[in-house]
């Protein structure tokens, strides 16, 4: 099983580590794609910060985090699971875990990244600020960057256990599952139920999915298939749906009345 989430746009950067170091990232097939990315970020930060702010959606009290990216390939690295923050990140504790399912984490999670494409919890990478909607200059969008080569990546690290898609819409752009990986692919989408009303909220939607990945890596469960992912949540206390196959994989929704 692979768990495939999204990242967070708050990161933690670290103050002492090693320099970034491309070829020792995992999903080397990546590597000719983070080249470029990273040379037109951090020149683009560097040239014309005005710019850079503009593009990466920074406002006035955020003109650090331009030259942040500036020194992206000479600043200090740490694990992406001590990187990324957020409220799924808070929620899935990754400092916290047991000894087994801090393991299980480093087989069985990767991340969605704009820049680095995916990254496994043991990659060491430095905090950066790059969304997923953006475009480069002479690079053009960071999507479209990534829509041909991600596939493979995330098919090796797969391998023939299920896909379980956590991305948010703005990275699931970046890549989607070829027909015969779909019957393989799982996504997740939590309902809030209130006066027999159900809706999508951001923030019960993160929250619940970090809880769900930890109490996967803590149990073990290795389900290969929507259905068994389905039957384990179940088993782990969550209300789930299951919706119909679709291009994108079996939907599952978890309902929950509570955070």
């Amino acid at each position: 099983m692979l768990i495939l989430l999204p990242p967070s746009e708050g990161k933690t950067a670290p103050r002492r580590g090693k320099p970034l170091d491309l070829a020792a990232l995992s999903s080397p097939s990546l590597t000719a794609t983070r080249t470029t990315l990273l040379q037109a970020l951090t020149d683009l930060c560097r040239d014309d910060p005005d710019r850079a702010a503009s593009v990466l959606g920074l406002g006035a009290g955020q003109r650090d985090l331009v030259q942040r990216n500036a020194d992206l390939a000479t600043a200090p690295t740490a694990r992406a699971d001590a990187i990324y923050t957020g409220v799924l990140y808070d929620a899935l504790g990754s400092g916290s875990l047991s000894p087994a399912a801090r393991r299980r984490a480093t087989a069985r999670l990767a991340v969605t990244s704009s820049l680095f494409g995916i990254v496994r919890p043991g990659d060491r990478i430095p905090a950066y600020r790059l969304s997923g909607d953006a475009t480069l200059p002479g690079t053009g969008s960071v999507a479209g960057a990534w829509r041909d080569v991600l596939g493979e990546a995330v098919r090796d690290a797969v391998g023939s256990g299920l896909l379980v898609d956590l991305r948010s819409g703005t990275y699931a752009a970046f890549w989607r599952p070829e027909p015969d990986l779909a019957r393989r692919v799982a996504t997740v989408r939590v309902l809030h139920e209130s006066g027999g009303k159900r809706t999508v909220v951001s923030h019960f939607n993160k929250a619940t999915k970090g809880r769900i990945v930890r109490a996967l890596l803590e149990d073990g469960a290795n389900p290969g298939t929507p259905k068994a992912l389905a039957a384990t949540l179940e088993r782990l206390g969550w209300t789930v749906e299951v919706g119909e196959r679709t291009a994108k994989g079996t939907q599952l929704d978890v309902v929950v009345s509570e955070v």
